[in-house]
């Protein structure tokens, strides 16, 4: 299970007004960064389209494994953006971790 790949994904909902630039510049600003982080990989950004659901966007990343997405999480890039970007910013949200069940 160590080695196995990780799909982190997080839905959230902003603070700021539908379609304002605050709103554009938190999900540059969340792409730009987390993607810089070494062990992420294929991060996406996306719009929520179901109305099944109180969440308006989605960040996803994949980590090779167990020991790269620890690092995410301990990565000082990671951690400066939730405290000083995510925590003020972000009204709600749901993280999911998966892996591969087969």
């Amino acid at each position: 299970m160590d080695n196995e790949q990780i799909i982190h994904s997080v839905v959230f909902s902003l603070k700021h007004e539908k379609g304002s630039a605050e709103e554009t510049q938190f999900l540059q600003d969340g792409k730009s960064l987390l993607s810089s982080i070494p062990t992420v990989n294929n991060f996406q950004v996306f719009r929520e389209i179901s109305p099944k659901n109180n969440y308006d966007f989605g960040f996803s990343m994949v980590f090779n494994n167990r020991e790269d997405y620890e690092a995410y999480n301990a990565h000082p890039t990671h951690v400066g953006f939730v405290s000083s970007r995510w925590a003020k910013e972000v009204k709600q949200f749901m993280e999911i971790d998966y892996g591969k069940l087969d």
